[in-house]
């Protein structure tokens, strides 16, 4: 299979997702003068919508990144692929959960929505952390060369970003406000993990130009 195609695949998915993320915005009957009130009963909704959809296409961007250090793919690869597909098309099911408990103000119920998102971002930056590894055990299958100083200090962020998660998940025991908090910066972590991969492999672009 060609890398062409399995990028087409996965900007599919990513393109769906991040399209349905949005249909959680339901339509609601709304009484003259009562408009406030509804707009703030969904903020919780819509908190949770903007992160979700941030750190969807903070991994799309990730992915999209990553394939360019990927020169052609093989099975493995490309079963590898379709894991970190199924893990982030998991974040709208943890979203929805997480806005109900959120919008019903259940302290369990946040608490277990909580775990389970956190479950699904861990799920994700594993899925990253294992494409990682496989693609330094096979070198023939990198499009850049020279950069193994560079790709060294960022090859453990994906680790990194297991560790909050797991953090988070934890924190729930103590305060839920502390886990959203954990949540959160876990997400933004894997925003700037992602800009210090996409700054490694601008490197390896210009060191391949002539």
């Amino acid at each position: 299979m060609s890398k062409a195609r399995v990028n087409a695949l996965s900007d599919g998915v990513f393109a769906i997702l991040l399209t349905i993320l949005i249909l959680e915005f339901q339509p609601a009957t709304i009484r003259p003068g009562q408009l406030g009130a509804v707009v703030l009963q969904q903020a919780p909704l819509f908190a949770m919508y903007a992160l979700s959809y941030f750190y969807v296409g903070t991994s799309w961007l990730f992915h999209h990144d990553y394939f360019q250090y990927v020169k052609h793919t093989n099975r493995t690869l490309n079963i590898l692929n379709l894991f970190i597909l199924f893990t982030v098309t998991l974040v709208n099911y943890a979203m929805v959960l997480l806005i109900e408990a959120l919008t019903n103000g259940d302290a369990r119920d946040i608490q277990l929505a909580f775990v389970v998102y956190d479950a699904v971002a861990l799920m994700i930056s594993l899925s990253f952390l294992i494409v990682y590894r496989y693609l330094e055990r096979h070198p023939e299958l990198q499009s850049f060369t020279g950069i193994e100083r560079h790709y060294n200090r960022i090859r453990l962020d994906p680790a990194r970003s297991v560790a909050i998660y797991l953090a988070s998940a934890a924190a729930t025991c103590v305060s839920n406000l502390l886990a959203g908090a954990l949540l959160v910066t876990g997400v933004v972590f894997h925003f700037i993990a992602y800009l210090r991969f996409s700054r490694v492999i601008h490197i390896g672009v210009r060191s391949r130009r002539p």
